[in-house]
């Protein structure tokens, strides 16, 4: 039996678990129109290689992945592409982000579908394969998987761990995933394993959750992976608290889970890549927890891009006191602004709000120093210091004080007996700094721009210089040389001048040597008056003659 380490801190909410764990997983019904967004995963959205009026089937390639940390999206259903524009998702800033919008033709007609034989394969392609497929982490932070899978040469991954604690309240998808897709999650973990290398695979499950024990026991059996009850306490399910637990090694500050030589998964993420790898199909739909002030709450398998408020219905009419809906679980989650965004990959549950489940939170009183937030902090951070530099804009302190290590958990908050938003601080200063680092590299980007700009105007200035001295002493030489051309071009130039004038006096040059000497004197004195008549209009330009 695995000995089992624990982390600082951490608490214990209602779970409001059975409300939906009880149910199976129902497949949602396809809507008549999808709205997928095109960034649905941590790092650069994809880009559309779809236009309106452009028919699409089922997994087709509609958003391509655009750069190192990006990954593909695809066509929920078959049907025709009706616009790719700005659209209201599901974000805690409430702005819109470019979508394509399908209208589905209820044929439902899959593209062609090509599983991945990754035994035989190179890992490279088959990861590139996986990042084409549109795979990215469903646990919640949706890094795209591909990259997870990715070792570091100097780093090696020995243990592999399946992360299906759910620790946070009213959600239940993993559970049920557990439950009812044993087999699928550790088909995954098996092409996890091989890409990775690891020598051992974890399956941690926290101990309210009996029967998905039974049934990944049972999945396990033929194996040798590890299937590990850890206590049921909140942060457990957080990768770096969940390593902690299950090996005594604590990721150092700043770091990942690899620098002590782990990775971590989501079992739904384990699911998926089983889908993806074994039987050709890219992430297009998730389960999805709808829970809270619903008449029936339960576990959808919904598409990507269905409307939240079509699924929200399927748990029965929203009851009339509903007063809003919630993406993720209570500690961690955000309020939607609307009921008109879509399903996305990060949307794990959806939380009916009302007065009665979650009353209004008091007006926030002064900090009393009384240190709860510190005891339940899983880093062992100081909440309240970095409380009061964020308050004071003081974001150096605060990052002195190690405020990225914050896992955003909501432990202070929820203990807080002043009612103090602690993370909402927290998320406000980790936001400024990230503004002013963009506008000091965007700033860097401009001064090396400039001055490579000053650099290449006096390279250019003395290039022309350098080029304007080796023409003069060129053409210097050039003078000081005899030139038989130009010699010769004067003396063409001197006997045509000479025909000229033999043409003005009425003679032709070759009839001038046989004029009789008289004849010759007077066209003689002619030629002379003329160029005293010229001389004296040069010195006299203003006079007339």
């Amino acid at each position: 039996m695995r000995r089992l380490y624990g982390f600082p801190g951490g608490v214990h909410p209602p779970e409001h678990k059975t409300e939906s764990s009880g149910r199976p997983i129902a497949p949602a019904p396809l809507p008549a129109r999808l709205v997928v967004p095109l960034l649905q995963h941590i790092g650069n959205p994809a880009k559309p290689v779809v236009q309106p009026g452009q028919k699409v089937l089922k997994g087709e390639l509609i958003g391509k992945a655009d750069g190192y940390i990006s990954v593909s999206v695809h066509a929920p259903t078959s049907g025709t592409v009706r616009a790719v524009e700005p659209h209201p998702v599901p974000h805690p800033s409430g702005l819109p982000a470019l979508c394509v919008v399908i209208e589905a033709d209820g044929e439902e007609r899959w593209v062609e579908k090509t599983p991945i034989d990754y035994l035989h394969l190179d890992p490279s392609e088959v990861r590139n394969r996986l990042r084409d497929m549109g795979l990215a982490g469903l646990g919640g932070a949706v890094f795209p998987t591909y990259v997870k899978l990715n070792p570091i040469p100097e780093r090696s991954v020995p243990t592999l761990v399946l992360n299906g604690c759910e620790c946070e309240p009213w959600i239940t998808c993993d559970d049920r995933l557990m439950q009812e897709r044993a087999p699928s999650i550790v088909a995954g973990a098996r092409i996890m394993r091989h890409l990775l290398d690891a020598r051992e695979v974890i399956v941690a499950i926290e101990d309210n959750k009996a029967e998905a024990i039974a049934a990944m026991r049972e999945a396990c059996r033929d194996t040798d992976f590890e299937v590990v009850v850890v206590p049921t306490l909140y942060p457990s399910g957080s990768g770096k608290q969940l390593i902690q637990l299950l090996t005594g090694r604590e990721v150092p500050s700043g770091g990942r889970s690899t620098d002590v030589g782990v990775q971590v998964f989501n079992v739904g993420t384990a699911h998926a890549l089983d889908r993806a790898v074994n039987h050709g199909e890219p992430l297009i739909s998730r389960i999805v927890t709808v829970t809270g002030n619903v008449r029936r709450p339960q576990n959808f398998e919904a598409p990507l891009g269905m409307p939240l408020a079509e699924l929200v219905t399927l748990a029965g009419t929203p009851r009339e006191d509903t007063t809003g809906y919630i993406m993720g679980g209570p500690m961690m989650g955000f309020d939607l602004n609307s009921d008109q965004v879509p399903v996305v990959k990060a949307m794990n549950c959806v939380i009916a709000r009302s007065e009665r489940l979650f009353p209004p939170l008091p007006l926030p009183l002064p900090c009393i120093r009384c240190t709860r937030c510190a005891q339940v902090c899983p880093v062992r951070l100081q909440p309240q210091d970095l409380y009061w530099f964020a308050r004071a804009k003081n974001f150096g302190k605060a990052q002195e004080h190690n405020l990225f290590d914050c896992i955003e958990c909501g432990c202070c908050a929820y203990v807080c007996p002043s009612h103090i938003p602690l993370v909402d601080y927290y998320r406000f200063a980790k936001s400024e700094i990230w503004a002013r680092e963009r506008e000091k590299k965007a700033a860097d980007r401009a001064r090396e721009r400039h001055e490579f700009r000053l650099q290449r105007l006096e390279r250019e200035k003395k290039e022309r210089a350098e080029k304007l001295a080796q023409k003069a002493v060129a053409s210097k030489d050039t003078a000081a040389m005899p030139n038989p051309d130009a010699q010769a071009k004067r003396a063409a130039i001197q006997a045509a001048i000479e025909r000229a004038r033999a043409k003005q006096a009425g003679i032709e040059p070759r009839n001038v040597s046989q004029l009789p000497p008289d004849k010759l004197k007077e066209i003689q004195e002619i030629e002379a008056r003329r160029a005293k008549l010229r001389e004296a209009m040069q010195k006299q330009p203003g006079d007339t003659p």
